[in-house]
């Protein structure tokens, strides 16, 4: 198991992590520790457990949003994906009504054909 040093709010921290998630990990402590920066400057010195918690439920409130967005787009190609099926059914029912079509003309025109050599031998 690997372990990365993070510093967040200034304080620094020991944090174990699977190995090559390390950067990962520093990632999300660097996040978080603008996140406070970020209250800080809103809100100034309110302490560090306020600025903590307030990080977190910021964290949080965008973990939701992006939750909802997710939930809105995956319902979204979930309707998208029903609607490629309907139009595939209907294009393969149109395909077939076409190809009937199609048969239906070229034995008229075999019969309109044989119709037409059968008059010219007795003429």
């Amino acid at each position: 198991m690997a372990q990365v040093t993070v510093t967040i709010a200034g304080k620094t921290y020991r944090m174990a992590c699977d190995d090559g998630q390390e950067e990962h990990l520093l990632g999300l402590a660097s996040r978080l520790d603008q996140t406070i920066d970020q209250l800080r400057g809103v809100f100034g010195e309110i302490g560090d457990q306020r600025l903590t918690v307030m990080s977190a439920i910021t964290v949080l409130d965008r973990m939701v949003e992006t939750e909802r967005r997710l939930d809105a787009l995956t319902a979204d190609l979930a309707e998208a994906r029903a609607e490629s099926d309907r139009m595939a059914e209907a294009h393969a029912l149109l395909e077939s009504r076409l190809a009937d079509a199609l048969l239906t003309t070229a034995t008229r025109i075999e019969s309109l054909a044989e119709a037409l050599a059968g008059g010219k031998r007795e003429g």
